[in-house]
Parts: structure tokens; sequence; C-alpha cells
């Protein structure tokens, strides 16, 4: 039996797999040992790797700086996510091939991923089509609800905004 199965079995990017299926993703999955603070790919990076998070935490952090209307706008990293373990990361890597649109850091002392690359991972995906079906739906939905979680943060700071004392709108 594998190193990982059973925590794989646990995350919600490869639930519903069989014994056998989850021992297929667990051979071409890698451990990667982190100490908090420690930077695990930076934002505009073009690493292929999906993360999930073994032990430990990892903050998801973005640049508001590379959106400004001045060029060369230095601004400093704003956390947008805290996750946890059994929770994943660089996801959208597995769905096209542009750049990693946040970074991404430990944040916790003894932070343990299991990393497993794009290219290993579609080719499992294209060689076995039940586990490859299983596997896209299960991280269109994990996207999607990351999807609704970030909308209704949007939604707040532009409630908090339109609402504030001495706004336009109050």
């Amino acid at each position: 039996m594998g190193k990982y199965i059973n925590f794989l079995r646990e995350t919600d990017l490869f639930y519903n797999l069989s014994p056998l299926q989850l021992e297929m993703v667990d051979s071409i999955s890698e451990e990667k040992a982190y100490r908090e603070g420690e930077i695990i790919f930076i934002e505009n990076s073009h690493e292929k790797e999906l993360y999930l998070i073994f032990r430990g935490e990892v903050e998801i952090f973005v640049n508001p700086g590379l959106v400004s209307p001045t060029p060369g706008a230095i601004s400093r990293p704003e956390v947008i996510a805290t996750l946890l373990r059994g929770q994943s990361f660089g996801e959208v890597a597995l769905v096209d091939q542009g750049v990693r649109s946040a970074g991404a850091r430990a944040a916790a002392r003894d932070t343990m991923l299991v990393k497993i690359s794009r290219d290993r991972l579609l080719t499992l995906c294209n060689s076995y089509p039940e586990l490859g079906y299983r596997v896209m739906l299960n991280l269109a939905q994990d996207l999607s609800q990351k999807i609704r979680n970030a909308d209704l943060k949007i939604r707040e700071v532009l409630l908090y905004q339109t609402h504030r004392p001495g706004s336009a709108q109050a």
C-alpha cells in the first residue's frame, strides 16, 4: 500500500476514487517539506504542480501592485487565504498552462506537502479515463467552491466600500 493512499482518500480532489486509482495517484506523488515562511511558488511563475497539504499550513498571497495603474508600483503582498491539512492549491495549473495567479508560502514550522506534477497527473488521467473523469469532476467542484468563496469576499469588500462613512453613496 502506498504512502499517501489514506491521506489522498481524505482530500476533496481525490474523493470517490477506488483503492487502485488512489494507488496510481500515490505512485506519482512526491513529498516536499517546507519551513515556516519558505516560499513554495511565486505569483506569475510557470510551475506546473498541484499541492496537497499533508501537515502544516499554507498562505496564499497576491501582490496588488501587479494590477496597479502605476507601472512598477510596489506594494506589500496580501494574504488572501490560509489553507490547512487536506486542502489543495495550484489546481489551475492542471487546467491551463498560464502563470500562477497567486503565490504560496508555508505558514507553519513543519509544513509537509504532497506535490503532483501536471504532466504526470494528466498522463494518468488520459491513460485511465474513469480516473481522469473523477479527478476532473472533483477539480471542477473544488474550483467552483473557491470561485464562490472569492465572489462572497469581493461582495463584502464592495459592500463595505459603498457603506462606509464618507463614501459617496453612504
